[in-house]
C-alpha cells in the first residue's frame, strides 16, 4: 500500500556553489511511502507523518546552509565548543564564517545539486519512520514560477526561530505593478539586480578585521569584502562575504521590509499621478505587499 503527500513542507536554505557563490534557494518536499497496514489500518497516520517529516526536514536541513564537503573549495573546522569556521576559497569572491554548527548542513557531494539534497534527505527520513515503512520515495522541486525572481541569502537576528542564521535565503518571485498591470521590464531588472545576492543589514555591518575568521581570511580587507556579526539566541554569527556579492538595507531585511526597500527603489523612475504595488516573496506562497 502507498501513501503520498505532495507539498508536505519547503526547504528555505542557501547553498554553496563555486561559482555562483551563496545561493539561497526554495524546494518543495513531495514524499511517497509503501508499507503494511498498521492496527488502524494505516501505513502511518497523515497528521503524525506530516509532522513527523516536517520536523526532521526543519531539524536537519531547513534554514541552514548547505555545505558540499567534497569541495575543494569547501574549508570546515571546528572552533570553540559547537561552532565552526567555513571558507569557501573562490579567489577574490571568497567566503568566510564563523558560526554555530546547526547553521550548516554537511551534504557528502562535490556540489549541492537538488539530486544530492534529495539523497541526503532520503536517508533523514529513511533511518528515522516506523518500521512498517517498507518503501520511501522523495521529491524535491522548485515552485513553477511564471515570470522574474531571484535567489537571496539573508538572516534575521530578531528572529526567536531558524531565521536568525546568517546565510539562509530563499528563490522568490517578485512582482512590480505599476497602475495595476504587471511590468516585466523592471521586474526583470530587480530580478537581474538580487540573483544570487546577500542581504546584509546595515547594523550588522562590521570591519572585516574584527571578524574572528580562520586564517584564509587574512587576505580579505575593507574593500573587497563587507563584514557582519550579531549575536542571536542561538549565539554569535560572523560573516565576510565579497561587496559585489552584496546588497546592504539601511533596515533589517524581513519580506515585509523587502517590499518596502523595493517599491521605494522603483518609485523615482514612476510618474507623479501612477501608482506602485509590491509583491515580494519569502520562498513559496508567501510575502508581503508594499504601495505606494
Amino acid at each position: 500500500m502507498n501513501l503520498f503527500v505532495r507539498d508536505l513542507t519547503v526547504i528555505d536554505s542557501s547553498y554553496i556553489c563555486e561559482h555562483r557563490g551563496v545561493v539561497g534557494d526554495s524546494w518543495i518536499l513531495d514524499v511517497t511511502m509503501s508499507g503494511e497496514l498498521n492496527e488502524m489500518s494505516m501505513v502511518l497516520d497523515f497528521s503524525k507523518v506530516k509532522k513527523q517529516i516536517k520536523h526532521l526536514v526543519d531539524e536537519h536541513v531547513d534554514h541552514r546552509l548547505l555545505l558540499p564537503m567534497q569541495s575543494a573549495a569547501v574549508v570546515l573546522q571546528a572552533s570553540k565548543a559547537g561552532y565552526s569556521k567555513v571558507d569557501v576559497l573562490r579567489g577574490d569572491k571568497s567566503l568566510h564564517l564563523h558560526c554555530p554548527d546547526e547553521a550548516y548542513c554537511l551534504i557528502d557531494a562535490e556540489a549541492i545539486t537538488i539530486e544530492s539534497v534529495t539523497a541526503h534527505v532520503y536517508h533523514i527520513l529513511r533511518d528515522n519512520l516506523p518500521s512498517n515503512v517498507t518503501g520511501l520515495e522523495i521529491t524535491l522541486r522548485h515552485e513553477n514560477i511564471n515570470g522574474a525572481f531571484y535567489h537571496y541569502t539573508h538572516g534575521l537576528k530578531k528572529h526567536d526561530g531558524n531565521c536568525q542564521r546568517i546565510a539562509h535565503g530563499h528563490r522568490s518571485p517578485v512582482e512590480i505593478l505599476v497602475d495595476g498591470q504587471r511590468d516585466e521590464q523592471r521586474e526583470q531588472a530587480f530580478a537581474q539586480r538580487w540573483e544570487d545576492i546577500y542581504l546584509g543589514s546595515k547594523e550588522d555591518q562590521v570591519s572585516v578585521s574584527s571578524l574572528n575568521l580562520s586564517e584564509h581570511a587574512q587576505s580579505i580587507n575593507n574593500e573587497s569584502h563587507y563584514g557582519f556579526r550579531y549575536t542571536a539566541p542561538q549565539g554569535e554569527f560572523e560573516l565576510a562575504i565579497a561587496k559585489s556579492e552584496t546588497e546592504i538595507l539601511p533596515t533589517d531585511t524581513t519580506v515585509e521590509l523587502l517590499a518596502g526597500y523595493i517599491a521605494d527603489q522603483v518609485e523615482p523612475s514612476l510618474a507623479e499621478s501612477q501608482s506602485l504595488q509590491i509583491v515580494a516573496y519569502e520562498g513559496v506562497g508567501k510575502g508581503a505587499m508594499a504601495f505606494r
